[in-house]
């Protein structure tokens, strides 16, 4: 069966291509869940408007993500977290402490977006990638201090 994606699925195809399926595939997964429609003249000639529309929403989304990376491109951001003797902390830093120390400074950022390969847990100064967009990726520093007492 050929069906038209609505949406991006991973090794099968973008949104907005034809592509063929078996029926089962089709009519249990693909359709229901809204991911493809039939490929019928009148749903190719649907499926290319909100195409259209979706690209101009991808640009302008881009854009605002590209003006976001310029801004933070500078900024660090400082947590106060209690450690031991060693450096080591009690705990870790998160990506969700890294949003709510962002948040302070008036970026408002989803912890989602920030890429940490796992919770930082010493002292010290670190770079941490933000994903704004698909091909917006802006590097913040983020610095680890001992709490005062």
């Amino acid at each position: 069966m050929e069906v038209i994606l609505r949406t991006d699925i991973e090794k099968l195809g973008g949104r907005g291509q034809v592509v063929k399926v078996s029926d089962g595939y089709a009519r249990n997964f693909l359709l229901p869940k809204k991911m493809a429609v039939a490929a019928t003249e009148s749903n190719k000639k649907i499926v290319e408007q909100e195409r259209t529309a979706h690209l101009r929403r991808e640009a302008k989304v881009k854009v605002d993500a590209e003006d976001l990376g310029k801004l933070m491109a500078g900024v660090t951001v400082t947590i106060a977290h209690k450690a031991g003797e060693q450096d080591q902390l009690f705990g870790s830093v998160t990506a969700k402490d890294i949003a709510e120390a962002l948040e302070k400074q008036n970026y408002t950022i989803d912890r989602k977006k920030i890429h940490l390969d796992e919770p930082l847990r010493q002292l010290g100064e670190f770079k941490v990638p933000i994903r704004l967009h698909r091909e917006v990726t802006v590097e913040i520093g983020v610095l680890v201090v001992k709490e005062e007492e």
